[in-house]
């Protein structure tokens, strides 16, 4: 069985101690999906919300996210981010949102490309909740890993 990496040997939490770890390039893609109503994503579309460019204001925000995980999740590492982006894409009957997220570290930046993903799509829902409450996040999830002692991982 795997052991948490989380968890010291008396089942206590902790921030995993990296100091050993080589500092190498490391990657993260995390995508999620937002689903609404035709009306919520032409008023997207067409940039007519009352409180300005969605996809915009989300892909900032998720950036922001991203740079600021570790202080949102306890356990996270503060990392020197490289490079974040957050890429929007219109599907049928909603939003892909895509994070990729490098980091030069001694751990990975998966917890802050899905953290940019989460803050994303909850901007989005932010900004069009006034004609549509009804939409839903949801399929967020860490799409590829790339660098670390665990080597690149691609989800099946």
């Amino acid at each position: 069985m795997t052991r948490l990496t989380h968890l010291d040997d008396a089942g206590a939490a902790h921030m995993v101690d990296v100091s050993d770890k080589a500092v190498t390039k490391r990657t993260a893609v995390a995508t999620g999906h937002i689903a609404m109503t035709g009306a919520a994503l032409d008023a997207i579309r067409a940039g007519t919300l009352a409180k300005g460019d969605a996809l915009a204001v989300a892909r900032i925000a998720g950036i922001m996210a991203a740079k600021r995980t570790a202080e949102l999740v306890p356990l996270c590492h503060p990392l020197p981010i490289s490079s974040a982006s957050v890429d929007l894409a219109f599907v049928e009957g909603g939003i892909d949102c895509t994070a990729t997220v490098v980091t030069d570290g001694k751990t990975g930046v998966e917890m802050e490309a899905l953290t940019a993903v989460s803050v994303a799509l909850l901007t989005l829902y932010d900004m069009a909740k006034a004609i549509d409450r009804a939409m839903t996040i949801g399929a967020i999830g860490l799409a590829a890993k790339a660098g670390g002692r665990s080597g690149d991982w691609v989800r099946p």
